[in-house]
């Protein structure tokens, strides 16, 4: 199988303009009867709806929440990245570009970021169009501020809410097509399968996750926007819902699988707190611009802070090890994030964590406040201002930047972060692995698509901050809507899809039996048992750190626990009726079967690369060592049956506009 990415030809900053210019158009009179399904309607999947519908095509939108505002578009806190050099600090297109390149470790396509950089600032003009409330600066301009992996200000904000505003805004656009009667909204209804026919997608299966009815929907295209597969870790910053089910139902169906094994660890969460936890808090990047990570200099105090005999407040700075600033002196606490997490599992691995655990560093405001106290104090002409008075000004700007992050820590952790240092781990949070797709965001199956994190297109081995908001609006408002044309312009003599076909039969008949042999399997082990199994097989062996002997004991692990989830599992209720246990043993199911792929493509894959980190092969200051002679290349997986059988395809990955290096925070 020969792989064709579709990539324009001319120079990178012309290829996406030409490209739109000579696309394949449909006529708005065709537009009317051409049928498009959504699956996800989260920032991807409500802007794509909402755009396509508003171009005349007749849209189906698939949410399994009981509403699009339920999305995991709203846990997204710290803002979206767009290169309109506001701060006037060099931002541009190309540097945007570059950072995206640099901080995947020069594993992603070229075409595709420069195409992200350059409509990213459509997208803020497109936001505060739709009202959504960005912070402003004194003089009522959009603010600012820095994330990491970059040495400039690009990333806009709404406080900490950034992606719930946002998916507000696109839901609004959503809502308005609804009432319009080009968008059906099919709430509570969950994607089983998608029907291919002549190599052709010609719709989906799915099932009303209330009442239990296996539904027929047919379509011209179908367009997955569902997201990521963290959960496979079962402890992730996931909501409990997220699912890789879509993708790999795809998958199974003959869209290659790109990349599994990319996935990102995010360093500022809060850490693990027992064994019957379901998932993990994230606290929000934009935290690293003010605050400082460390942790003590001395293994004793460490050991104190744990025992609870010393509060961190009471350590003095010259005892504080604020080791990014010490090892990254050129991008300090703002490295990226694969880099910041692999430095908090090393100095915790060493002895220095500071939790009951062990496994823990702190973020500390103090600083921050105190900077922020005295700008404050000499603005409001207040001279020699007390430390109280300092801290009680600091706080307050503090508080308006970043108020409802700390009002959540506190709420989880009955700490009051302004007075002590939160404490945050490494976590696993985002997937830049997907399902395969071409320039055109179409999948090796012929009018399917995947939109946002669902795809791998963009991040290459690591993902930078505030880079997934970017990407799925992105790939919703400004990509999708252009390139789906070039499809459909073959498909207006199509007619109506016919759901009695042999295929949607076929399809239709393995769901079923699928659902039949969960909801009958006599077992007597939860669905949670399995998932938090796999979850621990794969932290443990393909997690933050990865070597061959573990992955191949892990393969062989998921192996053994997929045969027992299928003798084993116990799902009580009945299929007829709501019952979100089915629903789970279903993604569980899948998540079983994707494990296994994801520690394939990671044993394949004899380098390290961003969030992918081999053991054996590391710099001497334990640094990430990539081969870009022998792995410049996408890992493109097609389905055989089962994941053990499945075939690796190369994308030979070219660089033509960045040099190839050693990636450097130093």
């Amino acid at each position: 199988m020969k792989l064709d990415a579709k990539i324009p030809s001319g120079a990178l900053a012309t290829k996406w303009g030409a490209h739109k210019s000579n696309i394949r158009l449909v006529s708005p009179a065709n537009k009317r009867s051409i049928d498009i399904v959504v699956v996800g309607t989260g920032l991807a999947g409500s802007s794509a709806a909402a755009s396509l519908a508003e171009m005349g095509y007749r849209v189906k939108a698939f949410c399994f929440q009981d509403s699009p505002r339920r999305a995991h578009s709203i846990a997204a806190q710290g803002g979206i990245n767009a290169a309109k050099n506001y701060q006037n600090d060099g931002d541009s297109v190309h540097r945007l570009f570059y950072d995206t390149i640099k901080g995947g470790d020069y594993r992603s396509r070229e075409a595709n970021v420069y195409r992200l950089a350059e409509v990213s600032a459509n997208i803020i003009d497109q936001c505060v169009a739709q009202g959504v409330p960005f912070a402003r600066d004194y003089g009522g301009l959009l603010d600012n501020r820095s994330f990491g992996g970059v040495q400039v200000s690009r990333t806009f904000y709404a406080k900490g809410q950034t992606g719930q505003q946002l998916l507000l805004g696109a839901y609004s656009a959503l809502n308005r097509q609804i009432s319009k009667g080009n968008v059906k909204l099919y709430n509570r209804h969950e994607m089983m399968d998608v029907v291919v026919e002549d190599g052709k997608t010609k719709g989906i299966i799915a099932r009303n996750l209330v009442t239990g009815e296996i539904e027929r929907h047919g379509a011209h295209a179908v367009l997955l926007c569902t997201g990521g597969y963290g959960n496979v870790f079962f402890l992730s910053t996931n909501a409990m819902g997220s699912n890789g089910s879509a993708a790999w139902k795809a998958h199974r169906r003959g869209a290659l699988f790109a990349n599994p094994c990319f996935t990102q660890i995010h360093p500022t969460c809060i850490p693990q707190s027992g064994e019957y936890q379901s998932k993990l808090t994230l606290m929000s990047e934009s935290l690293r611009n003010d605050g400082r990570i460390w942790v003590p200099k001395d293994k004793k105090d460490a050991e104190a802070i744990r025992e609870g005999r010393l509060k961190p407040t009471d350590l003095p700075e010259e005892k504080r090890d604020y080791y990014l600033e010490r090892r990254y002196p050129a991008f300090g606490n703002l490295v990226p994030r694969d880099v910041a997490s692999r430095a908090a599992k090393e100095r915790c691995d060493e002895g220095y964590g500071v939790n009951a655990t062990g496994q823990a560093v702190f973020l500390d405001f103090g600083s921050a406040i105190e900077r922020y106290g005295r700008t404050e104090a000499n603005q409001l002409g207040i001279e020699n201002p007390s430390k109280e008075k300092v801290i009680e000004l600091g706080e307050k700007v503090v508080a308006a930047k970043y108020g409802n992050l700390f009002d959540m820590y506190n709420k989880i952790k009955d700490t009051n972060p302004y007075k002590s240092p939160m404490m945050i781990y490494p976590a696993v949070h985002y997937t830049m692995g997907g399902i395969w797709v071409d320039y055109n965001l179409m999948t090796s199956v012929k009018g399917l698509y995947a939109l946002g994190e669902a795809n791998f297109s963009d991040h290459g081995a690591n993902r930078l901050g505030a880079s997934a908001l970017m990407q799925g609006l992105a790939d919703g408002y400004f990509v999708a809507p252009y390139t789906v044309g070039d499809y459909l312009a073959d498909e207006i003599r199509s007619g109506n899809i016919d759901t009695n076909s042999p295929a949607f039969e076929q399809a239709e008949k393995e769901v079923v039996e699928r659902i039949d042999a969960l909801i009958n399997n006599n077992g007597t082990k939860t669905v949670d048992y399995f998932h938090k199994a796999l979850g621990k097989i794969m932290w443990d062996k393909c997690g933050m750190a990865r070597n061959a002997e573990g992955l191949k004991e892990a393969i062989k692990q998921i192996q053994e626990l997929r045969a027992e989830f299928w003798k084993e599992v116990k799902v009580p209720g009945r299929k007829d009726m709501y019952n979100p246990e089915l629903d789970k043993a279903g993604r569980v199911a899948d998540f079983l079967e994707l494990g296994e792929l994801m520690c394939l493509d990671a044993l394949t894959r004899e380098e390290s690369c961003g969030g992918h980190f081999r053991e054996e092969f590391q710099t001497e200051d334990g640094e990430a060592l990539r081969d870009d002679e022998n792995f410049a290349f996408v890992s493109c997986w097609k389905y055989n049956g089962e994941p053990a059988k499945a075939e690796l395809i190369k994308e030979e990955l070219t660089f033509e506009n960045v040099e190839l290096k050693t990636r450097s925070y130093k």
